[in-house]
């Protein structure tokens, strides 16, 4: 059986630690650890927000790339087919969101006071 090195465990947490604080940081959460509004409804509706945005942008690069596919400005048809199947992966999953909230919604609804 081995030992376990605690200076290199000590260091691996570190690493992991790091990490994540560089993921929050990346995702425009800063440092902290929670949300900036304790209710969270801020949060929600800019995260919603920024993905319909992003969802966007990308179902507008496809079609530009698309376009220039069809104009003959490129013959790269791999690029073309990427870009087209992931504003679908991304529209798909705008509607499955929005299916969920919606059946959520209803359910809150339902429920007897």
């Amino acid at each position: 059986m081995s030992t376990i090195d605690q200076s290199r465990l000590l260091q691996m947490r570190s690493s992991i630690l790091n990490q994540n604080e560089a993921l929050q940081r990346a995702a425009g959460r800063g440092g902290g650890a929670g949300p900036a509004d304790p209710t969270g409804a801020a949060d929600f509706g800019s995260a919603i927000s920024n993905a319909l945005q992003q969802v966007n942008a990308q179902q507008a690069k496809a079609s530009a790339i698309s376009e220039a596919y069809e104009r003959g400005d490129t013959h790269d048809i791999v690029s073309v087919m990427i870009e087209r199947q992931k504003a679908s992966l991304g529209f798909e999953t705008t509607l499955q969101v929005r299916n969920k909230l919606l059946s959520a919604y209803r359910d809150i609804m339902n429920m007897p006071v």
